[in-house]
């Protein structure tokens, strides 16, 4: 698949800014590291000209970000959305989480986004910058006279080296190519959780969310949390947002939080992206995904607008749990 470079992405946003069909874009900038892409709103030409950022480390998806955002702007806001954005995309426009007539949505094509701490286990800590060329990044450090050339796909992200779909389900313009629906390994690392004894996936887990420290980062990112309060938030719920009182609090936020977006959650992996702590906070949503797919037959959330998941729809061959839990022993 073709890559689409940084200077049509900007040429497009430019020309539809100017002539007033849009009046806002919604990209990505450089933060204080040049990894550190982030998301931001561009008004004008020289600050996309002079901030608009497009590489390899542009993972960040702006689905949710239009559920604020189309409150607040008035016209209309031009979006990217690569193949896995797209069905966040959809996913919120089925639950009316934002008004698509104030959305201009372009797909554009990715052939992965990287992971920081894989070229930080490569290089080291102390790198000074990074530079994206043709499946190539050049890392500079402080510790080494030359730039560390790394072959990117050495250094993708587990949710794209997993990728579900390179298709576009959502857009009004494509730039570039769509792909496909893939056949994904991205279940692979559950079945192997699945193997373990009950014991054992508790060791996991337990060793695995003692290292939360309720940021809430994969919360606010998540595509799937839109609640105008979260439970988590609520003073009156019992569990509302504080350090964990112990090791069952330490896990609840994320049983809870897996409930809550179950049938709902596209995959996207955001939540493990963001966690500073490193916890694969994805593979708790993608067990429950499994699951539905196996009891109820395969389902993508957001593949399209409208569809209701198995969870919130009824058909008189639904499974009855003695027949989920039939043969069972932990």
């Amino acid at each position: 698949m073709q890559k689409i470079s940084r200077e049509s992405l900007v040429e497009k946003a430019i020309a539809m800014l100017q002539a007033h069909e849009v009046s806002a874009v919604l990209g990505w900038k450089k933060g204080e590291f040049d990894y550190d892409i982030t998301p931001a709103l561009f008004t004008d030409a020289e600050d996309l000209q002079k901030n608009f950022v497009w590489n390899d480390f542009c993972g960040a998806n702006f689905s949710k970000y239009l559920v604020e955002k189309t409150r607040n702007i008035e016209g209309k806001i031009l979006t990217f959305l690569k193949p896995c954005d797209t069905y966040s995309f959809n996913q919120l426009l089925t639950e009316h989480r934002f008004d698509r007539e104030k959305v201009y949505a372009i797909g554009i094509p990715c052939e992965g986004m990287v992971d920081i701490k894989k070229i930080k286990d490569a290089c080291g800590e102390g790198i000074a910058s990074i530079a994206c060329e043709e499946d190539v990044l050049k890392v500079t450090t402080l510790y080494e006279d030359a730039p560390i050339a790394i072959e990117t796909e050495t250094v993708l992200a587990e949710r794209c080296l997993a990728c579900k779909s390179k298709k576009h389900v959502a857009y009004d313009e494509l730039l570039g190519e769509t792909g496909e629906v893939l056949e994904s390994n991205r279940f692979d690392e559950v079945e192997r959780l699945e193997a373990m004894t009950a014991d054992e996936r508790f060791a996991f887990w337990q060793n695995e969310l003692s290292r939360c420290i309720r940021c809430n980062a994969c919360r606010d990112v998540c595509p799937a949390c839109t609640c105008e309060k979260c439970v988590f938030d609520n003073p009156n719920s019992g569990v509302e947002n504080k350090a964990a009182a112990n090791s069952f609090e330490e896990k609840l936020f994320h049983i809870i939080r897996a409930f809550h977006v179950a049938g709902r959650c596209t995959d996207c992996g955001e939540c493990s992206r963001v966690c500073p702590q490193q916890i694969p906070l994805h593979l708790l949503n993608r067990k429950f995904i499994h699951d539905i797919d196996r009891f109820y037959g395969d389902y993508q959330a957001g593949a399209e607008v409208g569809s209701r998941a198995p969870l919130v729809d009824y058909t008189l061959d639904d499974l009855e749990a003695s027949e989920i839990f039939e043969g069972r022993d932990n």
